[in-house]
């Protein structure tokens, strides 16, 4: 909220939306200071630096259905007791839905790790569970004591009186509970020899029955923390950005156009559906205005017939809850959503909440914008750019009236079939709205996704993460070399993930990078490589296909730019480039690999050559959420960075974090190229471009 008004409400009525209620801009700020967190003693068994955690709690850690969440916290005690750590899963309704016993992932510094993986959206939390571990303490002084003679009956019996309490543990399968019985006889029978005794209660047998129901003394509690899980989609996702203007115009004999509509739009469906895409994204889709519309290349005079930009929202024909009558109806935007629901997508469409000079709400609410004191209205500026065409919405004059507005529009597309919405620049508008808002929908429509666009400093792109973004664009357009590369993957796949779910896209209607200016097919090919691998969710827009790099004099953006006129295509080019099967095999592969729909379980690997990245994603085997054992899969991605030239490495990699043992060799499947290489732990490789500019290996293993 704006620092005059009060707490955003979070119920909505059925007709209009109820918004926030405002305090009079002539009254004094008083802004309420942060409650403060109660003084928590220190736990019997601490338990601290609990991850993943939102300051503190204050917004929910995201996760997603069928994700794996790695949960983290320091546990110590006093002494030299063995302690450990479970970490336990809390369902929306409150109770106890699955826990993991974690693992020491820093011996010497007490940090622990396990992974859960909800099987539902909705507000789940979890907490981490710390105690003294009875039997790692025995087995520990034990093996020492009995090697050197010392104590040894009395160790003896102090194991044979531990596995009395370890058999009062509930719960255990039936083969575990006769694992451990086993185990108790023969460390109580005094006619074998001591070592035997031993060796008996301290087997892999033993350890494993014990690890799935152990005995817990002193357990001491976390606090429990919230996680936010969605949908899948929420997660991983393949986007493809298009006007629908373009598809189906054409020009006709006097010259003029003739626009594009959800009808013929809906053609190149099929086409794109085939390509493996789920969210087939529309820029908007409202009445343009006419008054300051931008001609050709952003040029300030329009010619007849010029389209103008979709950006500039707003005519006699209505706002944004319309549609362009050139466009087609309610009916036909229907139709076109069924149709990309037939061939398994769905519909995204962009909410870019500014208006042209011609919008309703210009005069309806002239309240909602900045008035200059020459009496005009402030339209968008970004200097030296000025944008005459687009007014901005000034949220601070009556806030009540934007917030229930926006609503009820975003409503009235989730109504028409919108499943996602991508949020022109949200880094233009208070954060507080958009806080109250995305809780809005969520509480009526949870299966909604939001995506910002917010290519802006880095402190707004998160908080716009925290306070409820679904998903970000990022940087990664702008990231070309190895290092810079490695970096940003390794940065948000890591402990950023937790709230910041990156989309990757190597274009956008407004951005065409130098690299793919100059990277000729081989570039796009790359930057596809990196986008679909490097993030669970990425996209492209619409002419990728086509390598459509030919950027406009002076700035990062294509010439004959789509925002300000039609652009058909010739698609059956798309074949001969190459680039759309590489599309679609990227989109298999993503598809056919549950490692690569996971986010924060990448790997970069060293390498030789700067020219050459390499990067691995890794899942381990688990049960699925219907209770199915699913194998492990480990997919490693090789990458030359150079579009031109030939590049060879050495690439050295962390067998480890592929699940693999020191020194084990495996087969090396390239999902790319079909073919199979015997590989270890240092691995040469040759990477030609104009043939293949990646091997995306699968790790086969017996």
């Amino acid at each position: 909220m704006p620092e005059n008004s009060t707490s955003p409400v979070t119920t909505a009525s059925a007709a209009r939306p109820t918004a926030p209620s405002i305090v009079s801009p002539a009254a004094p700020a008083t802004v309420p200071a942060p409650p403060t967190a109660p003084a928590a003693p220190i736990g019997r068994i601490p338990v601290l630096e609990v991850s993943p955690v939102v300051e503190g709690g204050r917004w929910p850690a995201k996760a997603a259905v069928g994700e794996v969440v790695p949960v983290e916290a320091t546990v110590f005690r006093e002494g030299h007791d063995a302690v450990a750590a479970t970490a336990v899963l809390v369902a929306p309704d409150g109770t106890d839905h699955s826990w993991a016993r974690m693992v020491d992932v820093a011996p010497g510094l007490d940090r622990f790790r396990a992974t859960l993986s909800p099987d539902a959206p909705g507000a789940w939390s979890f907490r981490v569970e710390a105690w003294s571990d009875p039997y790692g303490t025995w087995a520990h002084d034990a093996a020492i004591k009995v090697a050197a003679g010392v104590d040894v009956e009395l160790m003896l019996a102090e194991g044979v009186a531990l596995f009395e309490r370890i058999s009062t543990v509930a719960g255990r399968e039936p083969q575990d509970a006769k694992t451990l019985r086993d185990g108790a006889a023969a460390l109580a029978d005094a006619s074998r020899p001591s070592p035997a005794r031993l060796a008996a209660a301290l087997s892999p047998e033993v350890r494993e029955a014990l690890g799935r129901a152990p005995l817990r003394d002193l357990v001491t509690p976390s606090g429990t923390y919230p996680l936010q899980v969605d949908r899948p989609q929420a997660l991983a996702g393949a986007w493809y950005e298009m006007f629908p203007r373009s598809e189906g115009a054409r020009r006709l004999k006097d010259g003029t156009w003739r626009s594009g509509t959800f009808t013929t739009a809906a053609k190149r469906l099929p086409a794109i559906a085939a390509m493996g895409f789920d969210m087939v994204y529309l820029t908007p889709v409202h009445p343009i205005g006419t008054t300051h519309r931008k001609g050709r290349n952003n040029s300030l005079t329009a010619l007849p017939g010029d389209p103008g930009s979709p950006y500039a929202i707003g005519s006699k024909d209505g706002g944004h809850d319309a549609i362009h009558p050139e466009l087609g109806t309610e009916r036909s935007f229907k139709a076109f959503v069924k149709e990309a629901r037939r061939l398994g997508m769905e519909v995204a469409l962009d909410l870019a909440l500014q208006c042209s000079p011609d919008h309703p709400w210009v005069t309806e609410h002239p309240e909602w914008f900045t008035t200059r004191v020459d009496g005009s209205i402030a339209y968008a500026e970004n200097p030296p750019k000025k944008y005459q065409d687009i007014y901005p919405l000034n949220f601070d004059n009556d806030p009540a009236g934007i917030y229930a507005e926006v609503l009820r529009v975003v409503r009235v597309w989730i109504a028409r079939g919108v499943t996602a919405f991508r949020v022109d620049n949200p880094h233009t508008k208070p954060l507080p709205f958009w806080e109250w808002l995305l809780a809005e929908v969520r509480a009526t429509n949870p299966e909604v996704i939001f995506l910002s666009e917010a290519f802006t400093k880095p402190a707004m792109m998160h908080t716009l993460a925290r306070i409820g973004f679904h998903q970000s664009y990022t940087y990664f357009t702008w990231r070309n070399e190895k290092t810079e590369l490695a970096e940003y993957l390794t940065e948000v796949s890591g402990p950023a993930g937790s709230y910041m779910r990156p989309s990757f896209w190597p274009t956008t209607h407004d951005i065409l990078p130098p690299y793919l200016q100059h990277g000729g097919v081989a570039g796009f090919a790359v930057r596809a490589v990196l986008a679909a691998l490097g993030s669970p969710t990425w996209g492209i827009y619409s002419g990728y296909e086509l390598v459509e790099n030919v950027p406009r004099p002076g700035v990062e953006e294509q010439i004959d730019n789509e925002k300000y006129e039609y652009r058909p295509r010739d698609w059956a080019l798309a074949e001969e480039i190459g680039i759309s099967a590489l599309l679609t095999r990227l989109n298999e592969v993503r598809r056919e690999h549950p490692a690569l729909r996971q986010l924060r379980n990448l790997t970069v690997h060293p390498t030789t050559n700067d020219h050459v990245l390499a990067f691995s994603r890794h899942l381990p085997e688990r049960v699925s959420p219907t209770g199915a054992v699913e194998p492990a899969d480990t997919v490693i991605v090789v990458v030359n960075l150079d579009p031109w030239g030939t590049q060879e490495s050495m690439v050295h990699l962390d067998l480890g974090a592929l699940g693999l043992d020191a020194e084990q060799q495996f087969v090396a499947h390239d999902l790319l190229s079909g073919a199979s290489y015997g590989w270890g732990r240092d691995v040469y490789v040759k990477l030609v471009p104009q043939e293949q500019v990646a091997h995306v290996i699968h790790v086969r293993t017996p």
